[in-house]
């Protein structure tokens, strides 16, 4: 009895791991960039490394990391950015089965157009803290700035009040995008707005509606060379295997 439960959960156990869908591949890197898997488990990627579908991406201060998804998407984090697939599925004869979801939780990000966002344009959505990005087939910048944490009560006996961080190049919390080509529509419960190529955006919060800036509110994006040259559709609709072995941190 004891043995046909044993060989149930080891099948049990490789079925699940076959249920893990792949979303894409790590095909630019120029640091440190941890995946926190749906099971809990963190690992360390490089270059080659799969991303499946409930990762959570944490690029670290001075990475940027580009993920190629197996419908020809590219989306390039900044460093210090913590980016989650919440889920991704593509094939080719299944158009109806079509789903990007993706949340900006802190920090920024570009994002390329693929097959998906080109045939199904509706089922891509980028959630942030302040509104949700949808996509026209469209080339973007995305970045959140968090509000600054307020600095703790002093204790009775610290003799040395605590200092609160100070806000990120001195710009006002909320979310700033930037579109390159195509369009893109910004939501939440203040209203919707619509962006076109060469126009600049803010939300200051969910419930405050998006606006048009005249001009870049200080948005930088300045991945390596190599990052720049390698963006574009490719040929390629699935990512490679991987030959690197990634680290897994306990």
């Amino acid at each position: 009895m004891l043995a046909c439960v044993a060989l149930w959960l080891a099948l049990m156990g490789v079925s699940l791991q076959a249920l893990a869908q792949v979303a894409g591949t790590v095909t630019q890197l120029s640091g440190p960039l941890m995946a926190k898997k749906a099971d809990g488990k963190v690992k360390i990627l490089s270059l080659k490394s799969e991303v499946e579908s409930g990762d959570t991406l944490m690029t670290e201060k001075n990475t940027y990391a580009m993920v190629k998804f197996i419908d020809s998407s590219e989306i390039t984090l900044k460093p210090s950015t913590t980016f989650v697939v919440e889920q991704f599925a593509y094939q080719a004869d299944q158009p109806d089965g079509d789903r990007a979801s993706f949340n900006l939780v802190k920090g920024g990000l570009r994002s390329l157009s693929g097959l998906l966002g080109k045939r199904n344009k509706e089922k891509f959505s980028l959630k942030t803290p302040a509104a949700t990005i949808g996509i026209r087939g469209t080339y973007f910048i995305a970045e959140y700035v968090a509000p600054s944490v307020p600095a703790p009560a002093p204790l009775a006996s610290s003799p040395v009040p605590p200092v609160a961080p100070a806000p990120t190049a001195g710009r006002a919390p909320g979310l700033y995008v930037q579109v390159l080509d195509g369009l893109i529509h910004v939501t939440n419960p203040g209203g919707t707005q619509n962006f076109s190529a060469g126009q600049f955006g803010f939300t200051p919060g969910f419930t405050q509606p998006p606006v048009i800036v005249p001009a870049n509110p200080s948005m930088q994006f300045a991945p390596p060379p190599v990052f720049n040259s390698s963006t574009g559709p490719a040929a390629s609709n699935t990512p490679g295997k991987s030959n690197n072995v990634d680290c897994e941190v306990r």
